[in-house]
């Protein structure tokens, strides 16, 4: 989902890339000594959320949950938190991210891991409705998730940040140097902070080169993630479709925004908004600037807007012309 690459690491830093998650894993460190104690920490993590949330995986928890008919299912700790981070996402963007979007994605096509679609032949296109969070049910005390008949979860809008906000901190407490930690360019920090910051490409696509048109942004704390309608796209039916589901309609979200990036406290929160923007088009402008969350905004024609204290500086793309009424 996210458009970001890590700057080449400096004398006195290191990184490793490796596949997770059906992308690529980025892990930076300050003290290169400790890089391999970094990517194991990551790498358990990737594991465990892995097996937890993955929709792809027969084994995996959230498919028995998917597979239980309205039945409660006990669940590790991995997939509780991941729910309740994706509930947490309903409830703070009026359910503009919504983890009930599963079967409106299947019925668009997105029903296997997304490098499979394009060897199969994509149905045509089936609106499905999207039941909404309040269909899901946490049990905390007996680690239970039941959803209403009929609801399958996919947690492909925050799962992957979360994964990104945990894999940081564990690889800080593991070595006690400033980590970063990067899964297809959704980018958690934790510990201490280079001098300059951490470096950092943002760009349409997290696998696009530094020669590609984007910005260098410095990220000192917290987390950068950013939704795109480019990436991940598809054939279904006679149509094109992405992977950002607006929860109101089932079918993609209308395509305002090519990209959105946003910086926040937790890899996680900036997801949140970085998804919600896609979904909100227009009416995002005034939503981010009132959450005071620093936000890169490239149109479908390539321009570029950057607000609530997202830096101009170094930046490729031509500036859109916006109207006070749009922050209104």
């Amino acid at each position: 989902m996210s458009a970001a690459r890590v700057k080449d690491m400096t004398e006195d830093q290191s990184s490793v890339s490796f596949p997770a998650l059906g992308g690529t894993a980025i892990v930076a460190v300050g003290e290169p000594a400790l890089l391999d104690r970094a990517r194991a920490a990551v790498e358990a993590t990737v594991a465990e959320f892995d097996h937890a949330c993955s929709r792809f995986r027969s084994d995996s928890e959230l498919s028995a949950v998917n597979r239980a008919g309205g039945s409660a299912v006990h669940v590790g700790p991995v997939l509780l938190e991941a729910v309740e981070a994706a509930l947490r996402a309903a409830r703070l963007t009026g359910g503009d991210v919504d983890p009930t979007v599963g079967r409106a994605l299947i019925a668009l096509g997105y029903d296997r891991d997304f490098d499979l679609i394009g060897t199969h032949s994509a149905p045509t296109v089936s609106v499905a409705s999207v039941p909404g969070w309040q269909a899901v049910h946490i049990h905390r005390h007996h680690s239970t998730i039941r959803l209403a008949t009929g609801v399958e979860l996919d947690l492909g809008a925050t799962a992957k940040a979360l994964a990104a906000d945990c894999a940081a901190a564990r690889a800080c407490e593991a070595t006690g140097c400033g980590v970063l930690v990067s899964l297809s360019g959704d980018i958690a920090v934790a510990g201490h902070t280079p001098a300059d910051g951490w470096r950092v490409r943002v760009t349409d696509d997290h696998r696009a080169s530094v020669d590609a048109p984007g910005q260098w942004i410095s990220l000192q704390t917290g987390g950068l993630a950013t939704s795109s309608t480019t990436v991940r796209r598809w054939t279904a039916g006679t149509d094109v479709a992405h992977h950002v589901v607006d929860p109101s309609t089932g079918r993609p979200a209308g395509v305002v925004w090519r990209t959105v990036s946003v910086a926040a406290a937790s890899c996680l929160d900036a997801n949140i908004a970085s998804t919600a923007s896609i979904v909100r088009g227009e009416r995002a402008l005034p939503w981010l600037e009132s959450m005071r969350l620093p936000s890169r905004l490239v149109r479908a024609d390539g321009t570029v807007l950057h607000v609530a204290g997202w830096p101009a500086d170094g930046e490729d793309l031509e500036p859109a012309g916006v109207s006070e009424e749009a922050f209104a």
